[in-house]
């Protein structure tokens, strides 16, 4: 085969070659996912139509004209128009070693600080930017019907299945998402735009804030984000942005922006961004995220990171707006108790009828006769509580709440461990007496359901260690006895009933015998 013929073929190759490549990046232009900038990181909604690179890179023309600009402003002594950067190309057609390396060598020595990039040393997750992009913005957008939107009964009968008591505070969030999604499918009604009603969640620690909100989001199809309120800091300082709340909902909904401004943003810990008291130095995480809250609170059109929690110039930007974005906030809000029983013994008076200063002591849902002035007292800014239309209360947990916390609900506590045993083919039962010693022990430990959990695994230990070791066993019954230390459980060997302690003696001898 001839030079020319080989130069042909080469040729040929290198066509298809291209036209492959350009069939390839005309795929990705017709993604659902829009290209990102690679310098500035801006998508292509913002730049306009940008310059695609080997590699599926992409330079937005601002960057591309800025770049060519430094290049030409400084010529690097003659690198541009120096006819020896052809070298290299010269001495691989003419195949000769020794030509290559003289002409590598001499660039060296004209250039010896300048290097230049392969791109292909950018594939991969690391150099192209996959992860980081926006949906594209569909021209039409399928409105949200009234007749799909769960009435509020429908909700709180969905949530009464998982959480126990709770009345008002499950009618007061069911009404108030329902009138939210009524609100974002109507726009207006004759002209008169209806206001978000975003909510404030108050309730001892323990009463099912988060959990309330969690099932929320498993019984509504619309995205939602869970961010904690302990990591947000002003701009500029160590920690998370405040935009970031809007970036989890974002990545909730899978960076499809039009589906993240119909969603759901729950801020947990709210009461620890109240302003600090008796500080001299600056309050980075406490009053400045309340005031950088406001405009996410009241609707604003809000640039944040995609797939990141802070701004960097790495990070692709889009803007997202909160106007139709629903905010519930929560919080325990320690020491409000004492705030509120201030106020109420002011009206304390002298007389046989009059109300005594420990009158309010002893009254569990003291948190209910809350007011805005007590929270702003608490450290809350009166912009920010204005923003927040709809202020409710949980109720404490007394103890038969925390019994039908254990049996009642579809994942109740007790019924994962019955699950547990039923893998080893062995019935698990509690006597009533004993679900009230559970429930006595938690109050005594003032941490709300959350103490069940540790006070079960505690007593479950040696049941859960011993009952693999015996295929024998049938079935378990906790007592009170066995939760008050002063017994054990009935352990049922099929066909016969026996204490734990006798069938540790049992087994104790049998095995001697042995």
């Amino acid at each position: 085969m001839s030079e020319e013929e080989k130069d042909a073929m080469f040729s040929e190759e290198d066509v298809n070659l291209k036209i492959e490549k350009e069939s390839d990046s005309e795929d990705d232009r017709d993604d659902e996912y829009e290209d990102v900038c690679f310098i500035c990181r801006r998508p292509e909604s913002k730049t306009g139509k940008m310059f695609r690179l080997p590699n599926h890179i992409c330079v937005c023309n601002d960057c591309m004209h800025k770049t060519m600009d430094t290049v030409s402003q400084f010529d690097y002594q003659g690198l541009l128009n120096n006819p020896g950067m052809m070298g290299p190309v010269k001495a691989k057609k003419q195949d000769s070693d020794d030509g290559e390396e003289k002409t590598q060598d001499k660039l060296k020595e004209k250039f010896p600080n300048i290097s230049f990039v392969n791109l292909a040393d950018l594939q991969g997750d690391g150099g192209i930017p996959n992860r980081q992009k926006v949906k594209k913005k569909k021209s039409e957008v399928p409105p949200i019907s009234i007749k799909d939107i769960p009435a509020p009964h429908k909700i709180k009968a969905q949530l009464d299945e998982y959480v126990i008591g709770q009345e008002k505070a499950k009618k007061i969030i069911s009404v108030a998402v329902y009138n939210h999604y009524k609100r974002v499918a109507t726009g207006t009604m004759d002209e008169i735009e209806i206001e978000k009603s975003n909510m404030l969640m108050i309730g001892p620690t323990g009463c099912g804030k988060t959990y309330l909100v969690k099932t929320l989001a498993k019984l509504l199809d619309v995205p939602l984000a869970i961010a904690d309120a302990t990591s947000l800091t002003e701009a500029g300082y160590i920690g998370d942005d405040i935009e970031s709340v809007v970036s989890k909902l974002l990545a909730a909904a899978d960076n499809d922006v039009e589906r993240a401004e119909r969603g759901i943003i729950f801020i947990d810990e709210i009461d620890k961004i109240a302003k600090k008291k008796n500080t001299t130095s600056r309050d980075v995480s406490g009053e400045s995220v309340q005031q950088g809250l406001l405009r996410l609170l009241e609707g604003a059109e809000v640039e944040v990171p995609v797939g990141a929690n802070s701004k960097n110039a790495m990070v692709p930007l889009t803007t997202v707006n909160t106007r139709n974005i629903l905010f519930i906030c929560g919080g325990a809000f320690p020491d409000l108790e004492e705030i509120i029983k201030q106020r109420l013994n002011k009206q304390t008076s002298i007389g046989y009828n009059a109300d005594l200063k420990d009158k309010y002591d002893k009254d569990k849902n003291v948190l209910s006769k809350v007011i805005v002035d007590d929270i702003k007292k608490f450290g809350m800014i009166p912009e920010f509580i204005g923003r927040l239309p709809i202020i409710y209360t949980l109720e404490g947990l007394t103890k038969e709440m925390l019994v039908s916390i254990l049996k009642e609900p579809k994942n109740a506590i007790l019924k994962q461990y019955q699950k547990l045993l039923e893998l080893d083919e062995v019935k698990l039962e509690f006597e009533d007496e004993a679900l009230e010693a559970i429930a006595e022990k938690a109050l005594a430990k003032e941490t709300g359901a959350r103490a069940l959990r540790s006070i079960i695994e505690e007593f479950m230990l040696d049941i859960m260690y011993e009952i693999p070791k015996d295929d024998d066993i049938g079935r378990v019954i906790i007592t009170k006895a066995y939760i008050e230390g002063k017994g054990g459980p009935i352990i049922d060997i099929r066909n016969n009933s026996i204490s734990l302690d006798d069938y540790g003696k049992m087994k104790s001898i049998t095995g001697a015998s042995q």
